[in-house]
């Protein structure tokens, strides 16, 4: 079963993506899950996996991306979107902004 993390952590994390990185979760939605997706936002977490919804072609879509490892603390969060990120940029032939 993989972690859980607190839900304070849960919801500072998905508060950080969809008000500040509403363009990375769509390209990481894109690398990884729906090509097509109009929009996404960052819906949950856990130590396997981020959780996003997409929109596609007016459909809400659930994507599960999973991390490069698993992880159980909140400071590989933000590694492991950085990861997810750079992974995503590479796999759309798009250069990653500096970090």
């Amino acid at each position: 079963m993989p972690h859980t993390f607190e839900p304070a952590v849960v919801d500072a994390v998905l508060a950080h993506m969809n008000d500040d990185h509403t363009d990375d979760a769509l390209l990481i939605v894109r690398a990884f899950g729906e090509p097509d997706a109009e929009s996404a936002t960052m819906t949950g977490l856990d130590g396997d996996a981020g959780l996003f919804s997409a929109d596609v072609g007016g459909v809400a879509t659930e994507v599960r991306v999973p991390w490069s490892e698993p992880i159980t603390e909140r400071p590989q969060i933000r590694r492991e979107v950085v990861v997810l990120y750079d992974r995503a940029c590479a796999a759309l032939g798009l250069e990653p902004r500096p970090h």
